[in-house]
C-alpha cells in the first residue's frame, strides 16, 4: 500500500526541525565556551518535535505544548514499547523555558548538557526506528548515526 504523501511530508517537516535542533545542541556543546543553556533548550526541542512527528505520522492530534510527558504518553498509547525510550527524556521538559529569562535556575554543567544531548539522540533514534524510512529526512539520520 502506498504511503500517504501528505502524512509523509508533515512527518518529515517535524523531523527536519528536530534535526536542526540536534545540530544546534551539538554546536552549542562544542562551542568555546559552550552554550550550555541553549544546548539543553535544543535537546528538549529535538525530542518535542520528534514526538510530534510520531503523532503526526499516526494522524493523532496534539495541542501546543512543550510537555514531553504529555506528548510521550500520547506516543506510548500508540506504541507501548516507546515508554522506556521516552521516559528518560521527560526531565528535559523544563529546558523549554527554564533559561529564557533571568531567574533561579542554576547554570547547567557541561556534563548535564552532554547527558541531555545523549538522551535526545536516544529518543530520536528510538522513535525514528518506528517510522517508515520514507518519512525520515536524511539530515536527521546524519544527526543520529
Amino acid at each position: 500500500m502506498p504511503l500517504d504523501p501528505v502524512r509523509v511530508a508533515e512527518t518529515r517537516a517535524w523531523l527536519e526541525k528536530a534535526a536542526l535542533d540536534l545540530r544546534g545542541a551539538r554546536i552549542d556543546v562544542d562551542a568555546a565556551p559552550p552554550l550550555l543553556e541553549d544546548a539543553l533548550f535544543h535537546c528538549q526541542q529535538a525530542v518535542e518535535k520528534t514526538l510530534k512527528a510520531f503523532l503526526a505520522w499516526h494522524d493523532r492530534p496534539f495541542r501546543k505544548t512543550h510537555s514531553l510527558e504529555e506528548l510521550g504518553a500520547a506516543c506510548e498509547a500508540i506504541e507501548g514499547t516507546l515508554q522506556g525510550v521516552i521516559d528518560p527524556a521527560v526531565p528535559l521538559t523544563e529546558f523549554a523555558w527554564a533559561f529564557r529569562y533571568p531567574g533561579d535556575h542554576p547554570t547547567p554543567t557541561i556534563e548535564e548538557a552532554r547527558e541531555g544531548l545523549g538522551t535526545a539522540v536516544r529518543v530520536v533514534e528510538g522513535v525514528v526506528s518506528r517510522l517508515p524510512p520514507e518519512a525520515v529526512p536524511p539530515a536527521l539520520l546524519g544527526q543520529i548515526r
